[in-house]
């Protein structure tokens, strides 16, 4: 990949080959509870894929969309939708359908990696660590939620951007913090609170980038303390000893490939009161806002926005209706 868009440079696009890509459709916004950041993020990778001279076009996905993109002769989709809708494996098969490549996952690691409760299955058949957890259909299952021991982390299954997202400390809380996440979702999942500190790993190609350690003031690292919050600190490097901190990057290595994520993406992990990982979830389609993670770790990597922009792009080349070509 590196030799199709050179190393990094303050440009960013120093052997870069836009023609390659040809006719580039650029996936944003979408009817996701995400569309105001998924609109953001597009933003962010319209301007970059334009400096870049790629021929871009933004879509934000309707009814017609496979229409559009048949329409419009497209060569490839860079997806930038987040939650549902784009980072669910429903778009990814749409593509797949009319043989057009595109950025990031395919339908099953997208579809695994939405779904909070069916990873959490996979990383603990693949003997990964991942907290003590409970589906809940309904009010019936609290008892079993309870059972884990509080506090709780409660959180819809189908959402990111910890929408729908709480702590309970106390069973009293607890049939409120379900009801608030059912609304986002019919399924939410229960799970230990970890008192640890919370790291994330960016993934780009076969690689993890150097891992940010996050704090908040707030209770956990929410929405607000995402998208809005100054006092967020975002500490990368991440001061941890080399060695310990490339044995959790190799941990989300595997966990992304145990779900059959590729291309690009993330893995949010905890430590527990011993101070081992604990696995939390992981993002295929992850945000790219000014506030953004994989951005922040990219540029300590040596990588700046278009880089890193470019080389998401490049994850397109092989896949869909051009890895059939290929083979």
């Amino acid at each position: 990949m590196s030799s199709d868009i050179g190393q990094p440079t303050g440009s960013g696009a120093a052997v870069f080959a836009p023609a390659r890509f040809g006719k580039v459709a650029l996936l944003l916004g979408g009817r996701a509870a995400e569309r105001e950041i998924s609109l953001r993020s597009g933003a962010a990778v319209l301007a970059a894929l334009q400096r870049l001279r790629v021929d871009v076009h933004p879509i934000d996905p309707g009814d017609d969309l496979l229409e559009q993109l048949r329409g419009g002769e497209f060569d490839r989709a860079f997806i930038i939708l987040h939650g549902r809708g784009g980072e669910d494996g429903q778009i990814q098969g749409a593509l797949e359908s009319i043989g057009l490549p595109y950025t990031g996952s395919g339908v099953l690691g997208s579809a695994i990696g939405m779904d909070k409760y069916r990873t959490k299955l996979v990383w603990a058949g693949a003997g990964l660590p991942t907290a003590p957890f409970v589906l809940l259909h309904g009010a019936e299952d609290l008892s079993a939620a309870a059972e884990l021991g509080l506090p709780l982390m409660i959180k819809p299954v189908h959402e990111g951007s910890s929408i729908g997202m709480a702590k309970v400390e106390d069973q009293s809380a607890l049939e409120a913090a379900w009801q608030a996440a059912a609304a986002y979702d019919d399924l939410v999942l229960a799970e230990r609170w970890l008192p640890g500190p919370e790291y994330t790993c960016a993934i780009l190609g076969a690689r993890a980038l150097p891992l940010i350690r996050l704090q908040t003031p707030r209770t956990f690292y929410d929405f607000e303390a995402k998208y809005q919050a100054n006092s967020t600190s975002y500490i990368c490097p991440c001061e941890l000893p080399p060695a310990r901190e490339a044995a959790f990057q190799a941990l989300c290595l595997r966990a992304f490939d145990a779900v059959g994520a590729s291309g690009w993406g993330r893995v949010d992990f905890m430590l527990d009161a011993a101070g081992e990982p604990v696995l939390l979830e992981i993002n295929t389609v992850p945000g790219m806002t000014d506030h953004s993670l994989v951005p922040m770790s990219a540029r300590v990597a040596g990588i700046d926005f278009d880089h890193l922009v470019a080389e998401i792009l490049a994850s397109s080349l092989g896949s869909g209706a051009e890895a059939d070509d290929d083979g």
